[in-house]
């Protein structure tokens, strides 16, 4: 029996809030997940990841099965202990990855067989593989192994990528076994084919999941079409399991998809955009690059509780942006998480006293507003 397990303590619409408990502690939902690519949320000190309120990181399969490997991981004592991160952490499988970055790559009924994006060296993934990586490392959530097209494909395409991901979600189910304490997600696929999404959600339940990811969205197809398919896809799967929406994304991505009943999501965003200069703050976004920012002794946001807006002003992280100091990426990197967290914190809260659709219209007048004007 699973040491892990969900509940649901509210409902606001289709907007849930609950809690994920694992051996490894709670995870709050609707929770935001920062990503630790290659054991390390970039710019950022562990405890300072968890100082802006996140409960769980996601740590990626393909980067790490190349460097350092699952294998030395394992034998440095699991991921957990290599990177300092006591909390959980979700892998992902993998399949994105070697769909977007590897090399010449071959895909099969058993798996896919790769160049590395950093040697050229050869690899092989299947669902079994994927699995014996996330074992290695040890992670609390562990994602089945999947094929993910990119959008805009046809629907044969589509149709036959979803089965595909279908034998290989029975395939990951049957490898993963019986690991008390961690928990294995199913990934829902179907493009935006309504009656995929059902067939992908009927085959994934049937072989039973402890949570349930919605994959193969924001891939390309723009937010419109990617709520669209949220208005329905979620509804497909159980509900007293987790809904994860992997690689969102932008603020109001991650609004609406709670909105539409999604628990959990994950992307590199706020890190990579603290990293070319770019903030995101509750009047909109904040190009700190900009020469108006020169003169500005105020904070970025004067409602941040983050070292970035409490301790330094905006001239201060233009000059240290423009001067490519290292301290420019840490700052704005932990003012962007602390942002996602702040605003995952507002719904958890709303969605528990019944006020969602009031936060919401608070969310996106405080964006429409914009920066607040130069001096």
């Amino acid at each position: 029996m699973s040491t892990a397990s969900f509940s649901l303590t509210a409902t606001d619409g289709a907007a849930r809030t609950g809690v994920i408990s694992t051996p490894r502690g709670e995870i709050r939902t609707p929770a935001f997940m920062p990503v630790g690519t290659a054991a390390t949320v970039k710019a950022m000190l562990p405890e300072n990841v968890r100082a802006t309120g996140a409960d769980i990181l996601l740590g990626n399969t393909y980067h790490l099965m190349l460097r350092p490997t699952a294998e030395r991981i394992a034998r440095l004592g699991g991921l957990h202990r290599f990177m300092n991160w006591e909390r959980p952490i979700l892998t992902d499988s993998g399949g994105f990855q070697v769909m977007s970055l590897a090399g010449l790559r071959k895909l099969t009924e058993e798996g896919v067989s790769f160049k590395s994006h950093i040697d050229g060296s050869k690899h092989m993934l299947s669902p079994e593989r994927s699995m014996e990586i996330q074992r290695l490392l040890g992670s609390d959530i562990v994602m089945a192994f999947d094929e993910c097209p990119a959008l805009p494909a046809d629907r044969k395409r589509i149709e036959e990528s979803m089965r595909l991901s279908m034998r290989w979600a029975q395939r990951s189910r049957d490898a993963f076994g019986d690991r008390p304490g961690h928990m294995l997600f199913g990934i829902m696929q179907g493009g935006l084919e309504r009656d995929m999404r059902e067939e992908s959600a009927k085959a994934l339940t049937a072989i039973g999941f402890d949570g349930y990811a919605v994959g193969g969205l924001a891939v390309g197809e723009g937010q419109e079409a990617m709520f669209s398919c949220l208005d329905y896809a979620p509804g497909f799967l159980p509900q007293d399991k987790p809904r994860y929406l992997m690689g969102v994304g932008k603020p109001d991505d991650i609004v609406g998809a709670v909105k539409r009943g999604i628990d959990m999501m994950d992307c590199v965003l706020p890190t990579r955009s603290g990293r070319t200069g770019q903030v995101f703050t509750r009047h909109g976004v904040v190009n700190i690059k900009n020469a108006r920012h020169a003169d500005d002794p105020r904070p970025l946001d004067e409602n941040c509780s983050c070292p970035a807006c409490t301790s330094y002003s905006r001239a201060y992280l233009h000059h240290v942006f423009r001067a490519q100091e290292m301290i420019s990426g840490m700052l704005l990197s932990w003012h962007n998480l602390q942002y996602f967290q702040d605003i995952m914190a507002g719904m958890r809260e709303a969605i528990a006293g019944g006020r969602f659709a009031e936060w919401e219209a608070d969310f996106h007048a405080g964006r429409a507003e914009g920066d607040i004007p130069p001096l």
